[in-house]
């Protein structure tokens, strides 16, 4: 059975762990912490960057410090994972779906005006597939209404646009170490701060409402409760099983990439055909290979592949169900507009295996029954 997912794990993990079991500081913000925050600001040129126990956390971290409350409205696409939503909803606000573009499955960017209303707070970018979402459009009407963006980055680390790093683009970004991303420390996140002015907030709803980090830097001689807040650190055992994995991080996605490349070139004669569509990276952007995904014609025929690559020992999936057909959906938030391609596109949707350490011969031999599937 070729998974679709295997977790990645660096040669110097287990020793990195066992220098943090050792050091006897175990607990948040020890030394594999520093590390992979400083590689991220370096990366992106953050003004702070703050692991955290999940994107989902970062996400919350963002609309405290983005001020979200009750009555207010944030836009995003309801092509993503539950959590976008769930950060606002927590706070009270109401998420307002637009519909997506069906080249790159993004939110589209022409829809956001006309879903402002006096209530809008925010904008919240999904990078799908570490694809850039088209930010200059973005920052601009944010820039005209006095909105923030939030970056839903889980997928993008590594990946820009128009140069620039996905996630250090709006005031906010969020990434994701879950044990599917490129880089994991099994459950994990960062959040991306641009603006200096909003580092000292969010240390104190990340430290459970304290000045911790300040006393920690010796700028208080004791920490206090200044704040409302939450305990979003991760284990330094996470941050030692993650920092093993950024030291080597251009070879992960090297990696990657060569399983990606490899898909999209066996794959073209299908899509040449008109039997299924390939992922679409506009010029500006430089994706991370994050998935490898295809479109079938229909969901019949998307559920008959997922069904016949698994009889064939592949797993294939499909991806996010849109949030505003699910339950909480309906109870939470609204769609503004036509729902005319977030549906449509979702169902025709199914993701191949990707991950650091898949074969040549396997990448192959799924591209084989892929073939296979369509001669049937």
């Amino acid at each position: 059975m070729i998974n679709f997912n295997v977790p990645p794990v660096a040669p110097k993990a287990y020793e990195y762990i066992r220098q943090a079991v050792e050091a006897q500081k175990i607990c948040g913000d020890g030394q594999y912490t520093k590390k992979c925050s400083a590689w991220m600001e370096e990366k992106t040129g953050s003004s702070k960057v703050l692991l955290t126990t999940s994107c989902t956390h970062a996400t919350e971290l963002s609309a405290l410090l983005a001020g979200i409350k009750p009555g207010d409205e944030v836009i995003m696409p309801s092509y993503t994972f539950c959590s976008t939503a769930d950060a606002f909803v927590l706070r009270g606000a109401t998420p307002v779906f637009i519909d997506i573009r069906p080249d790159t499955m993004n939110m589209d960017e022409k829809l956001i005006e006309q879903a402002i209303t006096e209530h809008t707070r925010a904008i919240v970018p999904v990078h799908y597939a570490g694809v850039g979402c088209e930010m200059d459009v973005i920052m601009d009407i944010a820039k005209k209404h006095d909105l923030y963006v939030i970056e839903d980055a889980a997928q993008g680390i590594m990946a820009t646009y128009k140069g620039k790093p996905l996630g250090s683009i709006g005031d906010f970004g969020c990434y994701s170490f879950h044990e599917t991303k490129n880089f994991s420390m099994g459950e994990g996140g960062a959040l991306l701060i641009k603006d200096a002015k909003d580092i000292e907030a969010a240390e104190i709803f990340r430290e459970k409402g304290t000045d911790r980090s300040k006393y920690y830097r010796g700028q208080v001689d004791k920490y206090r409760w200044q704040d409302f807040g939450s305990s979003y650190l991760p284990s330094e055992l996470n941050a030692a099983y993650l920092w093993a994995q950024l030291e080597m991080a251009d070879e992960i996605t090297a990696d990657r990439m060569r399983s990606w490349n490899s898909y999209y070139e066996q794959l073209g004669e299908l899509a040449d055909k008109g039997l299924i569509e390939l992922p679409y990276i506009p010029e500006h952007c430089k994706h991370n290979a994050h998935m490898f995904y295809i479109k079938l014609g229909d969901i019949t025929e998307r559920d008959r592949f997922i069904e016949y690559m698994k009889a064939n020992g592949i797993l294939s999936v499909f991806h996010y169900i849109p949030l505003h057909s699910a339950p909480a959906g309906v109870k939470y938030c609204r769609f503004a507009g036509e729902d005319i391609y977030t549906t449509r596109e979702s169902e025709r949707l199914t993701r191949l295996p990707l991950y650091y350490g898949l074969k040549e011969s396997e990448v192959d031999h799924i591209c084989e029954k892929v073939k296979d599937f369509f001669r049937k």
